[in-house]
């Protein structure tokens, strides 16, 4: 089927046909090859001038597939169109499924029951854990984690996710041969080697900002629902919820604190319906026919240390508590408590916010 997605990616250069235009040819010709057969006024219909017929006659009749194998070749990619059997079947349901989609690395992920995970570019420590804690927790359960590879709660996800042979894929918002951000390269690297790179723009396809937010419903489309970690009100983790919701798709989200901005966007959307998420299970009941029944959940339990530590710990919550406050607490010297902290924010357990330190996890 690899052979009718480069015939259809020769016919979409030659045509220079947008996505749309490409879409609607597809969905009248199973191959590029019936064009050619088309009488002239459905060519003329379809955007076919005599001479992109004859170029693309052409460019059909040639060994292979001319320069679109170089292209893949030499980006270590393929693509596969919206009639192969490897296309993800809950993709093809949604009103304007991508006619081509370029990858690198296992395809065979596709065909794997897809979950996806989504939330803020600047999550709290203990969002950053969350998202890598559940992604790894769904693929232990049989669920391949779909995320965006941008930093944050994206990236924890697929961290998590790679630790379990279900892995992950990253929808990008640029061509599979370009990493965006930068910063995530080593994780792209590892993708591209264990998990899948995907994408419905070509290669070499900059990041440009509206790319972006028409990437996410690929992420929500191909998936059975999404779970947002953390979110800001008007952030994109909450235009993925939204799609996901036009798609027929499950949303859940993880509550948090009425004071942490990061937190409403979740807590409004469980206002709005979402199901509300604190174990794993809150997931895969939902999906029980389609997972494994040996779940793993996620470990957020604090590890007991000094006695000093715990009590500094317990004063804790999840809001901000200024330094005189905590010291009030736990009736240490601010010397004591700031050594205690340094230890306790090593270790990953807490973090200072502006306002004071409060709980990461």
């Amino acid at each position: 089927m690899e052979i009718l997605a480069r015939r259809w990616l020769q016919a979409q250069q030659v045509l220079a046909l947008t996505p749309a235009g490409l879409r609607r040819v597809m969905t009248a010709c199973d191959d590029p090859r019936a064009i050619l057969e088309m009488s002239s006024a459905w060519q003329i219909r379809f955007g076919v001038s005599p001479t992109h017929r004859r170029l693309l006659e052409k460019q059909l009749a040639l060994p292979n597939h001319g320069t679109v194998d170089e292209q893949l070749a030499k980006a270590n990619a393929d693509v596969l169109c919206v009639h192969d059997d490897d296309y993800p079947a809950l993709l093809k349901e949604i009103h304007d499924p991508p006619s081509l989609l370029y990858y690198r690395g296992r395809r065979e992920l596709l065909n794997q029951v897809l979950f996806a995970v989504v939330g803020s570019r600047r999550p709290s420590r203990m969002g950053y854990s969350d998202a890598q804690a559940f992604a790894k927790a769904l693929g232990l359960a049989g669920f391949t984690t779909v995320s965006g590879m941008a930093l944050g709660v994206d990236a924890a996800a697929h961290v998590g996710a790679l630790a379990t042979p279900s892995s992950t894929i990253a929808v990008l918002g640029t061509g599979v041969d370009l990493c965006y951000p930068r910063s995530n390269a080593t994780l792209y690297e590892q993708i591209g080697r264990e998990g899948l790179l995907l994408s419905e723009y070509a290669l070499g396809s900059p990041p440009l900002r509206h790319q972006f937010p028409r990437r996410n419903r690929i992420i929500s489309g191909m998936s059975l629902g999404v779970l947002v970690v953390e979110a800001a009100i008007h952030s994109g983790s909450l235009i993925t919820a939204r799609q996901a919701l036009e798609q027929n798709r499950e949303v859940f989200a993880i509550p948090g604190s009425i004071h942490n901005p990061a937190s409403r966007g979740c807590n409004a959307l469980i206002k709005q319906g979402a199901k509300l998420v604190e174990t794993l299970t809150d997931i895969v009941e939902e999906f029980s026919a389609w997972t494994n029944t040996d779940l793993a959940e996620p470990a957020c339990e604090l590890s007991s240390g000094a006695e000093v530590v715990s009590q500094v710990y317990d004063a804790l919550g999840y809001e901000p508590l200024s330094l005189d406050e905590l010291v009030q607490h736990c009736g240490l010297t601010i010397t004591e408590a700031l050594a205690e902290l340094s230890e306790l924010e090593v270790d990953g357990w807490v973090e200072q916010q502006r306002g004071g330190w409060q709980r990461s996890r």
